[in-house]
């Protein structure tokens, strides 16, 4: 087995955040580019992307990151009147947006299989239920999941994260060398607001122990922001593996990052974290 690189397709680069259900075409066009260029260099791609508008917005509606609420605390939507009704509307708008990802794929001509947490995966965080390893073998050119609202043993249902998934991915599937992370909007973790930030505010090499500001949308998002992504980096790093967070707008740098070539962005690394190194 060659060398895998894991890329997370942030929610927020490949829709609209602040429009429900309305994908990016083009971003995600030249994502799956960059994906076919690595694999045209002999690497093999393992591709999560996030919910955006697809999740975002009806999850934090419905506050199912915190499982399962008595109705009577919500005011119904039009088209959803429960909070399981919204888990189920939730998982098919993620199956939509996937469908999305899976075309742009096959337009580059490259075989995809989908894997929707919901089918396979029970609870949340990086220590969720699922066999990752059996999930992820296959002989399709790219295998693909996300972000989805998964069964639970406490609550009910829950959130499982994109950023949460690479974690395990890294630690489960063999011969991964490096996790990229492809964000909207700034060329990777900044020290101030990005709308305060200059060029000179890029972290050029982020640990935990290191303060930063980022872009987190508190109103639509339930999933942890800039911040998880950092952290479940530094997890990553832990293991040994190269971790990247770059501006995914500029499709070079997610290739330069992925080839593990100098380039725009962030690397995360794991100091200060007891994390035991992958074996």
């Amino acid at each position: 087995m060659g060398d895998v690189v894991v890329i997370k397709f942030g929610g927020g680069l490949i829709t609209n955040k602040s429009q429900m259900c309305t994908p990016e075409l083009e971003t995600i066009d030249n994502l799956v580019g960059v994906v076919k260029q690595c694999i045209d260099t002999g690497l093999r791609v393992i591709v999560v992307h996030g919910a955006g508008s697809y999740g975002h917005l009806r999850a934090k509606y419905w506050r199912l990151n915190e499982g399962l609420i008595d109705d009577g605390s919500f005011t119904p939507q039009v088209d959803c009147k429960s909070q399981k009704e919204a888990v189920s509307i939730v998982r098919n708008d993620m199956l939509t947006l996937n469908k999305i990802v899976v075309d742009s794929f096959q337009k580059h001509g490259l075989s995809t299989k989908s894997l929707p947490p919901h089918q396979w995966a029970k609870n949340t965080g990086s220590n969720f239920s699922g066999d990752v390893k059996s999930m992820f073998n296959s002989d399709f050119d790219v295998m693909i999941s996300f972000g989805d609202v998964v069964d639970c043993d406490v609550g009910e249902f829950g959130i499982l994260s994109g950023d949460d998934l690479v974690v395990r991915i890294c630690n489960d599937i063999s011969n991964v060398r490096k996790l990229v992370f492809a964000i909207k909007g700034v060329d990777g973790i900044l020290r101030r607001p990005p709308d305060e930030a200059t060029e000179d505010d890029l972290i050029e090499k982020w640990s935990p122990n290191v303060e930063f500001s980022g872009v987190h949308y508190t109103e639509i998002d339930v999933t942890g922001g800039i911040g998880l992504k950092a952290a479940r980096g530094a997890e990553v790093a832990a293991m040994g593996i190269d971790v990247f967070i770059v501006n995914g707008e500029y499709p070079e740098r997610l290739f330069n990052a992925c080839r593990g070539v100098s380039t725009i962005g962030t690397p995360v690394s794991y100091t200060h974290l007891t994390l035991p190194t992958k074996a």
